[in-house]
């Protein structure tokens, strides 16, 4: 279960008004307190069928050795009514479980209600926190560089789609990716996969250098458990890849496996915060997004993220969020590309968070603000479905811990975002000065 039974015993107005804020029927949320009741209910009268059984088992006890002949007529009546208790317990005892299995259900389908100063609404009520760096234009006046992108006049040029400055480097081959696998997965090859491998392996040697995370390389498959523990299943199982034959799903994101390294534990205080940092390739279907951002690199089935997960202190944890959208912001800020921090309204952040902040970043030459990045504060949320706890101190009694996370970076966008940033009026390709040293290169003029 997600949301706790005692709070949604103790203010369900509050956990109805965070479904409706998120755009999910708040009908849940009286199921679910149907099923709790109905729950007790059972609970309660199956308990007094016990105790009244108990009460018979004794006095059968007590007739038998207080008297060398006992009153065969009273046992047997005591024993049929035992048996008789013993049935109706049975029946009780599955409708129980059918009630219990059916309010951890409900359960799982009530949306974490979002922190009380989030915006309500969809994208129109999303707020930008703050933006850094220059947001270029496409047309760009020439500074006495002729090239092959320079306008008629030569007095401007124009700055190339991300697919076009790919294609044309030799970096990205869209139509044999589709051949192979289909539309959505992109083949990067030559200068292409040396700049993904660049910048997977930058991206994890700040965060494990200098940010204080532990690298983790998971599986890339997980099972139902596991997606059920971060709130995949129910909410997104239709957006993920399924292995059908064991029983197993792709990843969308490493959030699933890294987060579920602790499920069922109880941690030391001591060693909180944990941060992991992973990279995984991630598999998404994009259900729902059939002609929406489908040319280039901007929507696919397939790409490479390097993943933040943070175990923390519930006290802790909303400056934590801060700390870790800040670590984002500083791979952005070194790569030189313009970005805002956006802080997501109720209907865009997502079932699980209770806050979420998305970094776009800038790409000129499609004029477009790119996600490369969500930061998330999920609370108790998943640690209340995976069972992950602490103890505040020694011998103190377990409490759940509060789980983050946060893209550091996710690549598709973030290549795109550089394959329009730093192309030149020439035609060629500089690179990002902190990957100079991964590719062994200052500027890319062919694949």
């Amino acid at each position: 279960m997600s949301v706790g039974v005692q709070r949604l015993r103790e203010d369900p107005e509050a956990i109805r008004r965070g479904a409706i804020d998120k755009g999910e029927d708040p009908a849940i949320v009286d199921a679910a307190l149907a099923a709790d009741a109905r729950r007790r209910e059972l609970q309660g009268e199956a308990d007094g069928l016990r105790a009244e059984r108990n009460a018979i088992s004794k006095r059968i006890g007590e007739a038998i050795k207080g008297d060398a002949s006992p009153n065969g007529t009273e046992v047997a009546e005591l024993k049929a009514r035992s048996t008789d208790i013993g049935a109706r317990l049975d029946g009780l005892e599955a409708d129980l479980a059918t009630t219990e299995a059916e309010l951890e259900d409900l359960l799982l389908r009530i949306p974490n209600p979002a922190e009380p100063d989030v915006p309500v609404g969809g994208e129109e009520a999303n707020v930008t926190i703050r933006t850094w760096g220059e947001q270029l234009p496409r047309i760009q006046p020439l500074d006495g560089e002729v090239g092959a992108d320079a306008l008629p006049g030569a007095a401007s040029w124009e700055r190339r789609p991300h697919w076009e400055v790919g294609e044309r480097r030799g970096m990205i081959d869209l139509a044999r990716g589709a051949k192979v696998a289909g539309s959505g997965f992109p083949v990067y090859v030559g200068a292409g996969a040396a700049l993904e491998r660049a910048l997977i392996s930058y991206f994890l040697d700040v965060h494990t250098r200098e940010n204080g995370f532990t690298e983790i390389w998971p599986p890339i498959v997980v099972n139902a458990d596991s997606a059920r523990g971060t709130g995949q299943i129910p909410d997104k199982e239709d957006q993920m890849y399924v292995v059908t034959r064991d029983e197993l799903y792709l990843v969308p994101t490493a959030e699933v496996p890294v987060t579920n390294l602790h499920r069922d534990e109880i941690l030391e205080a001591a060693d909180l915060p944990i941060r992991y940092a992973a990279y995984t390739p991630c598999f998404r279907r994009e259900a729902g997004a059939a002609g929406k951002d489908t040319r280039g690199i901007m929507r696919v089935h397939q790409f490479d993220k390097v993943e933040m997960v943070l175990f923390e202190r519930p006290e802790a944890s909303t400056d934590a969020l801060e700390w870790l959208t800040g670590r984002a912001e500083d791979l952005l800020r070194r790569l030189g590309l313009a970005y805002r921090v956006v802080l997501m309204a109720t209907r865009e952040m997502g079932f699980v968070q209770r806050r979420k902040y998305d970094l776009e970043t800038w790409a000129p030459g499609v004029e477009r603000w790119l996600e490369v990045s969500s930061c998330s504060n999920f609370g108790d949320y998943q640690a209340r479905r995976m069972a992950i706890r602490y103890r505040p101190e020694p011998g103190a009694k377990p409490e759940l811990v509060h789980t983050l996370n946060g893209s550091g970076l996710a690549l598709a966008r973030t290549v795109a975002a550089i394959l329009e940033t730093y192309q030149r009026p020439d035609g060629g390709l500089n690179v990002p000065e902190v990957l100079r040293p991964y590719l062994g290169r200052s500027s890319i003029e062919s694949g």
